[in-house]
């Protein structure tokens, strides 16, 4: 008699045990490459062509300005119509793009080869074009150490209230709630200022004097006002990560706070700190430039692109490429990092993934 088979019984079908073929174990198991998140996120950007040639725009940018002044003739504070013991040759003041003082000219008529000032001079007879490029290196190197200053406080105060919670953090979020409440530039210049003045006479003397009290007040400024965003980033990834099996495992064994900080919870907030960063340096530069526009930023003879702006006002209508070439410059990093910095973010971000 033939019966149906019932699916709750106990009867075992004993072809459901036959071993496989070798087709279908080969069919069955797929061999892919192992793979990081790391090299995962890189694959993503490196199809990100916005991204990447934003990355290419930025590294052509730093190395230029870090190895075109070792051959270059001209130095950013040298006023090419000053000579010891003769007169001051005016003719290198306000040169136009690609001409010559009096003596080049001279020499240019005996056959003698002479390096062009390819930006022409500025109102000192200072070659333009090497106070650009050293201008770039300062507000790249200004945003950099800006943004790790930034990165580090960040970091230590979002972790400290993620990860104590209770009074802690409630203590900690109503001070950077009141930080977020004051008036952003307002701040920043009257910080800037004071410090200057504060600063001024206790660093003169010192290796710091050469550094300059600008550049200084400019990196406490960025230490006591812009770590917030970061703090609170770091905070809602801590919360998050805190009551994971492996957090509370490592609290059951008895590790101490900063330890479970330090190797379970950073780590795992890496990508978001990479994304931020990379935010926060645009931000960074740009804030610089507005410092030095104001007077604020760098000391002379020291350029950089803000102050480079600020000087070539006074002689806008008759000179205005003076104006435009630093403009241009700050644009294309500011630009550049924005979107190297959002294509990290699509990268790496795993709430983006495709």
């Amino acid at each position: 008699m033939d019966m149906k088979k019932n699916p709750f019984s106990l009867h075992v079908n004993v072809d459901d045990f036959i071993p496989a073929t070798d087709a279908e174990k080969e069919y069955m198991v797929q061999m892919r490459p192992s793979t990081t998140f790391f090299k995962d996120g890189m694959k993503r950007l490196v199809k990100n062509r916005i991204a990447f040639a934003s990355l290419i725009i930025i590294i052509l940018i730093t190395l230029a300005s870090i190895v075109i002044p070792f051959f270059w003739p001209y130095k950013y504070d040298a006023m090419l119509g000053i000579r010891p013991g003769q007169a001051v040759d005016t003719s290198y003041n306000n040169l136009a793009p690609f001409e010559y003082g009096k003596t080049e000219l001279k020499k240019i008529e005996k056959g003698e080869k002479v390096f062009p000032h390819v930006f022409g001079t500025d109102s000192s007879g200072r070659d333009y074009f090497i106070r650009v490029v050293y201008g770039t290196r300062i507000s790249l190197a200004v945003g950099f150490f800006a943004s790790i200053i930034v990165l580090i406080i960040g970091m230590t105060v979002g972790s400290i209230a993620g990860y104590c919670g209770g009074k802690v953090d409630l203590i900690i979020m109503r001070i950077v709630d009141i930080i977020y409440s004051l008036p952003d530039m307002l701040m920043v210049i009257l910080l800037a200022t004071v410090m200057k003045q504060v600063l001024g006479p206790a660093i003169d003397g010192t290796v710091l004097a050469k550094l300059g009290s600008n550049i200084i007040s400019l990196f406490l400024v960025f230490a006591l006002l812009y770590w917030v965003s970061m703090s609170r980033l770091i905070r809602g990834q801590i919360l998050s990560l805190r009551e994971q099996e492996y957090v509370l495992a490592a609290r059951a064994t008895g590790a101490k706070g900063s330890w479970i900080i330090r190797k379970h919870l950073l780590p795992n907030c890496i990508s978001v700190v990479i994304i931020s960063t990379a935010l926060q340096i645009p931000s960074a530069i740009f804030t610089e430039s507005y410092l030095s526009f104001l007077g604020l930023g760098v000391n002379a003879p020291m350029p950089s692109l803000g102050s480079l702006a600020s000087d070539a006002l006074n002689g806008v209508s008759t000179y205005p490429y003076r104006l435009v070439i630093p403009a241009i410059a700050i644009s294309l990093i500011v630009l550049s990092l924005n979107l190297f910095g959002d294509g990290l973010r699509d990268a790496f971000d795993p709430k983006l993934k495709r």
